[in-house]
């Protein structure tokens, strides 16, 4: 027996997500980002008691919160899986230091679902920032062993400079021949992922054969930055990291379609 005033102090990770709660909320944004009200339906709990944990893992730093562009009313909610990642790290190492966190599976190359490689379809309004940025770094990182497709709502004449140039400049990615390209455009494909980038593109996107998986990451159009395109390019920036982390744990989610 361990003498009273040795026992080792419970990581705040662990106290954080022992509550039942706690624990369902992060799952399910473990999936996709949500809304307060999407977040009760899910959990089946009153809103004031979903409203009080956000908060909790909120201040603890595994969930942060961005104001909605469709509707600045609402707030979606992110779950920060590199921060989570880091904790469980850390649990593991407070009990032993060979308990370390095993690297994520990379994509098979060549894996392939139902009939062919697995396709993802990335959304924004204007396809011209966010969504290509995220096309152009999901085929960077699978070797083209998934087919990857971006389309906007309401596409651009052309892409943003700064996605071309943050590309270019943080990945070595040349995107300097892509077109946007409209929804309507894609009507009976077939995607096993669909995954909207945009808040007001996620109200807007239609439905595609065969029930794709629906996944929405809320991130700001960082061409709202600034009226200029020098001024907006640390926003630029700051969604390539942004998305390169979302990809990264996406990759996993995708091997295990490809087999």
């Amino acid at each position: 027996m361990v003498p009273s005033g040795q026992l080792a102090t419970q990581p705040a990770f662990v106290r954080l997500v022992a509550h039942p709660l706690r624990w369902e909320l992060l799952t399910t944004l473990a999936d996709s980002d949500y809304r307060v009200r999407e977040l009760v339906t899910r959990v089946g709990q009153p809103q004031n008691l979903v409203s009080y944990h956000l908060r909790l893992l909120r201040r603890g730093g595994l969930v942060t919160a961005t104001r909605s562009s469709f509707d600045g009313r609402d707030s979606y909610y992110h779950l920060d899986l590199d921060r989570c990642a880091d904790a469980l790290a850390e649990t593991g190492a407070a009990i032993h230091p060979a308990l370390r966190r095993d690297p994520a599976p990379p994509i098979a190359p060549g894996g392939r679902h139902r009939s062919g490689r697995v396709a993802v379809l990335f959304v924004c309004t204007g396809n011209s920032a966010r969504s290509p940025m995220a096309e152009a770094l999901l085929r960077h990182h699978t070797a083209g062993s998934v087919t990857v497709t971006s389309a906007g709502s309401r596409p651009r004449p052309h892409l943003h400079r700064n996605t071309v140039r943050v590309l270019a400049d943080q990945f070595g990615i040349d995107i300097t021949g892509q077109q946007p390209r409209h929804l309507d455009t894609l009507a009976g494909r077939r995607f096993d992922h669909v995954i909207t980038l945009c808040d007001k593109a996620r109200e807007t996107c239609p439905a595609f054969p065969d029930h794709p998986r629906r996944v929405h990451w809320s991130i700001p159009d960082p061409a709202t930055a600034s009226d200029t395109d020098q001024a907006s390019y640390a926003a630029f920036q700051q969604t390539a990291a942004d998305t390169e982390t979302r990809i990264r744990h996406l990759l996993p989610v995708l091997s295990s379609t490809s087999h």
